[in-house]
């Protein structure tokens, strides 16, 4: 069953306790069943796919390292996604300037309803312009959104008020607004 990649409850015990006794083949396997959806996340955190794949590497590296603290409460998806959601923003607070200014009053929006531009982008063109936002503005609005994170969480765990977070995902949602809307233009004129 496991070399199918399902996993019931009592497989993924057992999977844990093998990667708990550091063996090789068992780590491999839940590299393989996780990965993929891991590294879908890894890119709405980082600008390329060669960062991805060091958030993706490092994610696992540390997967293995606390994997003896997964008491089995909840899914293990779940605590993986977490880990590697945790490496993400180490990386982004080593490694980028929380603050990056992007002036707002150059982002001009048209009148479009917010549902037709939405409507005409795909999930794989959203990570791409999720991609492109400024790295402040991308961990939060990742943060926000996709893990369900409140400000006063967001700000404890980037080290940054309460205010820059909303002021952070708000001007996310402006610029991504935008982005969406010059991309709606440019496909109505192909």
């Amino acid at each position: 069953m496991l070399e199918k990649h399902h996993i019931l409850k009592s497989d993924e015990i057992e999977l844990v306790k093998r990667c708990v006794n550091n063996d090789r083949h068992a780590q491999n396997l839940l590299f393989k069943i996780y990965s993929k959806k891991m590294m879908a996340i890894c890119f709405r955190y980082t600008k390329s796919r060669e960062d991805a794949e060091d958030v993706l590497n490092d994610g696992f590296m540390r997967v293995f390292e606390k994997i003896n603290t997964y008491q089995g409460i909840g899914s293990l998806e779940g605590w993986i996604r977490k880990v590697i959601v945790n490496v993400a923003i180490e990386k982004f607070r080593r490694g980028t300037q929380m603050y990056k200014h992007v002036d707002i009053e150059t982002i001009n929006i048209s009148h479009q309803s917010s549902s037709d531009i939405y409507g005409e982008l795909n999930a794989k063109e959203l990570i791409i312009q999720i991609q492109k936002l400024p790295p402040a503005y991308q961990m939060v609005f990742n943060l926000y959104v996709f893990e369900g994170l409140k400000h006063r969480e967001i700000a404890e765990q980037l080290g940054i008020s309460e205010g820059t977070s909303k002021s952070n995902l708000s001007n996310a949602r402006t610029w991504l607004k935008k982005r969406i809307e010059i991309l709606s233009i440019e496909k109505k004129a192909i």
